[in-house]
Parts: C-alpha cells; sequence; structure tokens
C-alpha cells in the first residue's frame, strides 16, 4: 500500500506541478517520504543508462535519448535535469503503473555526481557513463578526488562502465572492477592536442593513484590526454570507442577509423560529448548508421550555445558552469580560434542557481590569457562581479586598453546595439544566460 500510495502522491503533485510550470523534484520528495525505500521496489526496464561527471552530463544524454529513439526504443529521461534524488524518483514514479511497473524500454538517467550513491542505493545501472572530473563548485564539491570517492559508493560490480580513458582520475574507477565490464572511449593523438600542458593549474601532474609524478604524450586539453606513471604503472588505457582523426576547425572527425561525424558545434567538449553517447547507445546495440544519422543532423536543445542578433552585431553566447574553470577554459579556446575580428563579453552576475556564494577564487583558475589573441579587440566585463573579474585582468596578459568594466547587463547590451558590427562572443554561466537574451534578437 505505501508503494501504491507514493506513485499516486507523485503522480497527482506531478500533474499539479505541470499546470504552473513546476514539479520536477518535489513529487519525488514527498513519494520519498511515504515509501523510503520506493526505487527499490519497482520494476525497472531492463536497460538503466546514467551518466555522470563534472561537465557534459545533460547533452550527453540528450544525445543518447535522441539516437536510441531513432532506433525504436521508448526512453524515458530526465529532461528538465533534475539530477539527484528527488527528481530521479519524481521521473520513474511518475512513469509507473499503480502495480509500480516502469513504463519504457530504457531509464536514461543524468545523475548529480555529488549525489549519485544516493540514488543508486535501491537500484544499480546497467551502463554508467563517467564523463570527466574537473574541478567544479569549490564551496559544494570540493577537490575533484572528493567527488570520485563520493561517485565510487554508487558503482555495482554489476554494473558496466562506460569511462573516459583519457581522464587519469576517471580511470581509477576500473580499478577492482571486473575488466569485461569496462568499456573506454577515448581520443587518439590528434592536431589539436600537444606536448606541454596548457592551462593555470594542472591537476594531472601526479597520479591519482600512488601521487607519483605522471607523464604525457600528449594533451588534449587541461589534464585530459594520454598519460602514464612511471612509479606505478597506472596508463590510459587502449579506447574500445575512439577519435581516430580530428579537424575541429573544419567540424569534422572519424570514430574508430571508420565513421565520420560532422560537429554543429566546434568545441573539444562536443567530441567527447558524442563520443560518451555513441559508446553507450553501441554497446545497446545501436548500429553506426543510426547513430552517425541522428549525430550529424543534431542540434544541442540545453542552451550552452546560442546564436543571436544585436544591432549590427552577429553574437554567440556560450554558457559555462560557473565555479568550472575548465567548463570556461573551452569556450575561451573555442573564442581563440576564432578568425574574424570581434568583442568579447564576460558577464559574473551571479555565482550559483541554487546557493548565495560571493567566493570568486574560481576566477583564477580560468585562463583568461586565451583572449589576449589579435582578433579579440575588445573584452566587457559586466555584471555583479565586474570588479572581481576586472582584478582578475589586471594580473592576465590581456593589454589594459582593451577592457572595459561596468555592472549594468542592460548598459553592456545597449552600447553593442548602437555600436561596431564585429561578432560578438558572450561568456557567461546558466543564471546570468537569460539576463542577456532578454536583450537581443535569438537567431
Amino acid at each position: 500500500m505505501r508503494l501504491v500510495l507514493a506513485v499516486i502522491v507523485c503522480k497527482l503533485l506531478r500533474f499539479i506541478g505541470g499546470l504552473i510550470g513546476k514539479g520536477s523534484s518535489l513529487p519525488g520528495q514527498f513519494a520519498l517520504k511515504v515509501c523510503p525505500n520506493v526505487l527499490g521496489r519497482v520494476a525497472l526496464p531492463a536497460n538503466v543508462i546514467a551518466v555522470t561527471g563534472s561537465n557534459g552530463k545533460t547533452s550527453t544524454v540528450e544525445m543518447i535519448a535522441a539516437i536510441l529513439e531513432q532506433d525504436g526504443r521508448k526512453v524515458v529521461y530526465n529532461k528538465e535535469g533534475s539530477n539527484q534524488i528527488e527528481g530521479v524518483a519524481t521521473l520513474i514514479l511518475s512513469h509507473c503503473t499503480l502495480g509500480g511497473k516502469m513504463r519504457g524500454d530504457v531509464l536514461l538517467l543524468e545523475s548529480d555526481e555529488r549525489y549519485a550513491r544516493h540514488t543508486f542505493k535501491w537500484f544499480h545501472p546497467t551502463h554508467f557513463v563517467i564523463t570527466n572530473l574537473y574541478r567544479d563548485q569549490l564551496t559544494r564539491n570540493g577537490h575533484p578526488e572528493w567527488v570520485y570517492d563520493a561517485i565510487k559508493h554508487a558503482v555495482s560490480p554489476e554494473t558496466t562502465l562506460v569511462l573516459n580513458a583519457d581522464d587519469p582520475l576517471v580511470s581509477c574507477f576500473a580499478k577492482d572492477h571486473d575488466p569485461a565490464r569496462v568499456k573506454w572511449f577515448g581520443l587518439d593523438a590528434c592536431p589539436i592536442s600537444t606536448q606541454e600542458h596548457h592551462g593555470v593549474y594542472h591537476d594531472g601532474a601526479r597520479c591519482p593513484v600512488c601521487k607519483g609524478r605522471m607523464e604525457y604524450s600528449c594533451y588534449h586539453y587541461a589534464h585530459i590526454g594520454h598519460y602514464s606513471c612511471p612509479s606505478c604503472g597506472h596508463r590510459r588505457h587502449a579506447a574500445d570507442f575512439s577519435v581516430t582523426a580530428l579537424d575541429l576547425k573544419a567540424g569534422t572527425f572519424t570514430i574508430n577509423g571508420e565513421t565520420d561525424i560532422s560537429l554543429a558545434f566546434k568545441s573539444i567538449y562536443n567530441v567527447y560529448n558524442i563520443l560518451a553517447a555513441w559508446s553507450v547507445c553501441a554497446l545497446a546495440g545501436v548500429s553506426p548508421n543510426v547513430m552517425s544519422g541522428v549525430i550529424n543532423n543534431y542540434m544541442l536543445k540545453n542552451g550552452r550555445m546560442i546564436t543571436f542578433r544585436l544591432g549590427n552585431h552577429r553574437g554567440t553566447l556560450l554558457t559555462s558552469k560557473h565555479e568550472n574553470s575548465v567548463a570556461y577554459d573551452t569556450n575561451l579556446a573555442y573564442i581563440a580560434a576564432a578568425e574574424n575580428p570581434c568583442t568579447v563579453l564576460v558577464i559574473v552576475d551571479a555565482i550559483s542557481r541554487k546557493y548565495f556564494t560571493g567566493e570568486t577564487s574560481w576566477l583564477w583558475d580560468i585562463d583568461f590569457d586565451r583572449l589576449g589573441c589579435p582578433q579579440v579587440q575588445k573584452i566587457m566585463l559586466y555584471g555583479r562581479y565586474c570588479n572581481d573579474l576586472a582584478v582578475r585582468f589586471k594580473y592576465s596578459r590581456v593589454p589594459a586598453d582593451k577592457i572595459e568594466v561596468g555592472e549594468s547587463i542592460p548598459t553592456a547590451a545597449q552600447y553593442l546595439r548602437e555600436n561596431g558590427d564585429e561578432d560578438v562572443y558572450v561568456v557567461t554561466c546558466f543564471s546570468d544566460r537569460d539576463k542577456l537574451l532578454s536583450l537581443v534578437e535569438k537567431d
């Protein structure tokens, strides 16, 4: 009876929430109060796929869903991105019969990396994709190795792990796991790879296993690359699913030397997200023709890259996670690769969608020197934390005469509307994205 009541409560609150445009977590929260072990009592589909990691969860889940749906599967997934246990409970119970049998062929879950152990206490994914582990939200997550320990408790021996072979910390999840239940994805050395590390800090300098000095034969970005530890032998595993050729400028790459993929968003992040989605869908039995057909015509829906018009400017908004320097670095690298003269607007008006903090030390982890390239003609620092940004830029190699500082986002938009016609790139976070988009004409 508690199971039935929990399902009824969830469905009812979900319906009410749908009428007012809310309700992705609250129904599950109440259902868990009615029946705390409800997630262990429902009958789930044969395929349960989970995706976690510091970056790329939402994009990867979106692509997995699109591929599996094209393959004829009925996929239930958390489109709203509510990825903690309450949101997962809402998703599952709202798709259950009163008897607790979930409808659908595949349950696909974006899982918050810190809280995955709570969600998967009651059931285990058949496939668990782990994208990467970076410095992310210091006040919430501490160090990446702390996040690793949190995820480790969510890993079941029966689960097939789909791991980023190029991340030395992620690869540690394979230790003590059945090798037959570990699959790897990664990039071969390619034109974007470097022999030297680039960035403000280097979290791959020391081996995550023995803390010895790590050696790299190449870096793709940050600490992601081909690594080995001379002290303990921890090294990059050969990938089952590889990008064997990559031309980021042209927006093309090849998987396993056989299938060519086109990139709508020419970012190294996008390459890894596609490869992660490809890997788990291949393991789920989807053919390469179906996967490439979807990916080659796929546009991200999560708003990480949005084009717009502002006066005579053609604009591109690149959304980063605040308190996540690697997310910023990859977007700055995208701008640095641009060929036309441009203006860059950096907005930090809020730090978090979930809690208040004025902690801005993470700005010092971002490699703003990337904006010192000649095509970047002007840099506008705006938002509540514009002065924190201005101090950070004083210690960069960007010439001071290129920098303008102001707090009002509407003032920045008005200036651009009335002046110039160069390309504009906006770098900001999810919290601040709509503060600019409400002032522009979206494509």
